[in-house]
């Protein structure tokens, strides 16, 4: 489960700087001092929505080590090739722009749950660490009495030590891949606390301009901690990292929101955004079938069958 940003809705000619309906003189709004008929400094052209995507799908258990996901610095050595990691089998995507993240992380547990009722099989959830996120998804695991392991996206801890990197080294620094790759092969082997404890060692000798990027990164750690267990997730064979849902995205919302001087109220792309996943589930003949019918019944069942007397 993630998010994903993009445009879908058109400027207006009221004040974008959340005082709407104000009143405008000569061009500009009286509370906040932006145009009317013309984007201020910094303004975007079209205002962005968050759509929230899901996906249930069903992985056999692939045990990895921490070398089959990132090489060691300076390469792997000898001819052992990496392990397969899990395939992801009958996917099921859905998404909205205009509920929320609770209703679309409901609707992935009621799925999932309709897959495995028991709840006899282990239920991994892969998240990118958003606070929000996590506390919905605990909540909604408590009410059906389901444990579920969280794991967050590797891609984004990684993100986060390669910008922790640049706090150390200059742009483009050929040692910062080897750093960052010794750190996460830390993190994969299970040792976050020993990173966490590595990067503070190393934060305190760099200049209090460039701490940034090394203190973000020590905060996320040190927050997600939790659900940082790599070690235990690779021995499982489960995934880590959030590969589905990001191609999800890319399909879902990127290939057809995402053209160029698109412009979307919400109502549409909700619309499109909802067909769009009934094709990728393999489920639009079925549906098709249904809203025909539905159709026929509001158009003409319902507003002649009481008007007239059967025959036959």
């Amino acid at each position: 489960m993630t998010g994903w940003r993009r445009r879908s809705s058109s400027r207006g000619g009221s004040c974008s700087a959340g005082c709407c309906r104000r009143t405008l003189i000569c061009g500009r709004c009286a509370s906040c001092g932006t145009f009317r008929t013309r984007l201020a400094a910094g303004e975007k052209a079209a205002r962005k929505r968050m759509a929230t995507l899901g996906v249930v799908y069903d992985a056999e258990p692939a045990p990895r080590r921490p070398h089959d996901v990132i090489a060691v610095p300076g390469g792997r050595a000898g001819q052992r090739r990496p392990r397969a990691r899990p395939r992801a089998m009958r996917k099921w995507l859905c998404g909205s722009v205009i509920t929320g993240p609770g209703a679309v992380i409901a609707k992935v547990f009621n799925h999932a749950e309709a897959r495995d009722p028991g709840h006899v099989r282990p239920w991994v959830v892969l998240v990118d660490g958003a606070r929000h996120q996590l506390d919905l998804i605990a909540s909604q695991a408590a009410r059906r009495g389901i444990r579920v392991h969280i794991v967050i996206d590797f891609v984004h801890v990684l993100e986060k030590l390669w910008a922790a990197a640049w706090s150390l080294y200059p742009p483009a620094a050929p040692a910062a891949e080897d750093w960052v790759a010794s750190h996460a092969l830390a993190l994969l082997a299970g040792h976050t606390g020993h990173v966490i404890s590595a990067l503070a060692a190393q934060a305190a000798t760099v200049g209090a301009r460039r701490r940034d990027g090394i203190d973000a990164c020590i905060r996320y750690l040190s927050n997600n901690a939790e659900h940082l267990r790599y070690d235990q997730a690779l021995d499982a064979g489960w995934p880590i990292a959030t590969g589905v849902i990001e191609g999800a995205c890319r399909h879902l919302i990127a290939d057809r929101f995402d053209l160029a001087g698109a412009r979307w109220g919400l109502a549409g792309a909700e619309a499109v955004l909802k067909l769009r996943a009934l094709v990728a589930n393999g489920h639009f003949e079925e549906y098709w079938s249904f809203h025909l019918a539905r159709q026929h019944e509001r158009v003409h069942q319902s507003g002649y069958q009481d008007g007239y007397a059967l025959t036959a």
